[in-house]
């Protein structure tokens, strides 16, 4: 038996910042490492760095294909898996298509396709496994109005249209049994998996979930809203194996519990591990534990991407983000004094006026912040306020769920308008940062050209 292991690219424009950040596909990897082990043999295509599928899946000729992406990749997971279903008509082989992932996991029922046999809703590789031994019986479907079936092909019954594939059980995933992932797509195209420039820079997680409840944010969402974490010393047992230099920890918040990163410096410490480190951490916990962010600092820590979202207290509130503007503020001058860079990351809410974009950049300059990274605010599909923006939706393309996109009417700016302020806005920060030479590493003139090139148009 062959599965091959896909990630589709993430876009077909130029703008999509890939070659600036290119993560590894590490999902893939660890359920790699975890079919290697059964005696099933993987294949792992990653679309940022070839974009030729049909070439691989021809070459391969595999029994299964499973995909996993995010929303913005929900439309070529879908062509991939008619490319997976036509491309073999020809032969007596029976391709089995499956997808996972994120947006699988939130959002099952996007992919209730003809051309998709097996949804799988969980973190746990054995899923996946268990398609292939057939061990599905069991499952039914966890999708009300829908019934499990064997084939791919919709049945019309009373008028109503039944999915025939099946979608795993929905169960949170304890993270300690996940396996080390297998890194041999990682060291095949080395230096192309970057953060910025950190290159190579290698993926590693030590915990699904996240334990707050942000209302903007799905992460809470994910493993069944379960946050499990590994144990401290077999993650860094896994950075010391990591034949790279630069770690990118990819869970939505590391710096979660003070014992445990008080372990994880003192583990770092004791094997004498020198490497770069990129997380996700809270500005209120950097606030209350600068003593552990100047020991993050020391151990290599680079980057800490913090969601600092808005610079009203009011519109922190109503996210609950259970943190205020002067909390956002004295995070940046912590981090700035231990030598941390804070990558703060800021969403342009719909109801914003033409001052609101002026204010926000005022305040990123007053704060002296550096690295910035500024999303559209997009209503998640899996979330409860959904319902309240569909009829205020401009688009239903998933692709543009990329968080550069407007899917929604903004409440005072015509959508023209809206980005015509928000690429002025990317524009002046982009231009700051050529001034302090903060990008070099990459083309400054192609992405300020890309920005004033859609101030113009509509879209994004």
């Amino acid at each position: 038996m062959k599965i091959l292991l896909a990630n589709p690219e993430t876009s077909r424009s130029k703008y999509d910042y890939a070659g600036i950040i290119d993560d590894e596909p590490y999902e893939l990897e660890c359920l790699s490492a975890y079919l290697l082990d059964k005696g099933i043999e993987t294949v792992i295509w990653d679309g940022q760095m070839d974009k030729n599928f049909w070439g691989i899946f021809r070459r391969e000729n595999p029994d299964y294909v499973y995909f996993c992406g995010r929303t913005r990749q929900e439309n070529f997971i879908k062509e991939y898996c008619g490319v997976c279903k036509s491309g073999n008509k020809s032969s007596v082989k029976e391709v089995v298509t499956i997808v996972g992932g994120i947006h699988a996991q939130c959002c099952p029922h996007r992919f209730f396709t003809d051309d998709v046999d097996y949804v799988v809703t969980t973190f746990d590789p054995k899923a996946v496994y268990d398609i292939i031994e057939g061990n599905t019986d069991s499952w039914g479907s966890s999708v009300p109005g829908y019934i499990p079936g064997n084939g791919s092909n919709p049945e019309t019954i009373n008028g109503e249209e039944y999915w025939h594939g099946k979608v795993s059980p929905s169960l949170p995933f304890d993270i300690k049994k996940m396996p080390r992932a297998d890194r041999s797509n990682f060291y095949k195209y080395g230096a192309r998996y970057c953060y910025l420039e950190l290159r190579p820079c290698a993926i590693i997680r030590t915990a699904f979930c996240c334990p707050y409840s942000c209302s903007f944010c799905y992460r809470n969402r994910l493993n069944c809203g379960k946050y499990t974490s590994r144990d401290i010393a077999d993650v860094v047992d896994e950075i010391e194996s990591i034949d790279c230099e630069n770690i990118y920890i990819i869970d939505d918040d590391f710096l979660v519990g003070t014992e445990r990163l008080e372990k994880f410096v003192s583990l770092i410490k004791a094997k004498n591990i020198r490497k770069k480190f990129v997380c996700f951490g809270r500005a209120d916990f950097i606030v209350k534990h600068p003593d552990i962010i100047k020991e993050l600092a020391e151990i290599g820590f680079y980057y800490i991407l913090t969601g600092l979202e808005y610079i009203e207290n009011r519109r922190l509130s109503d996210t609950n983000k259970r943190s205020g503007v002067n909390t956002n503020g004295r995070a940046i001058k912590i981090l700035h004094d231990s030598g941390i860079h804070m990558m703060g990351m800021f969403i342009t809410d719909l109801d914003f006026k033409k001052k609101d974009f002026k204010n926000l950049y005022r305040w990123i300059k007053h704060f002296k912040l550096k690295h910035v990274a500024v999303s559209i605010y997009t209503p998640e599909m899996c979330l409860e306020n959904f319902e309240e923006y569909r009829d205020r939706l401009v688009t239903e393309d998933p692709s543009e769920w990329d968080y550069l996109h407007v899917v929604a009417k903004p409440t005072h700016l015509s959508v023209k308008k809206y980005y015509f302020y928000y690429h002025l806005l990317l524009i002046k920060l982009f231009l700051r940062a050529k001034r302090q030479g903060i990008y070099d590493f990459m083309d400054y003139k192609a992405f300020i050209m890309s920005f004033v090139k859609n101030l113009f148009r509509f879209g994004g």
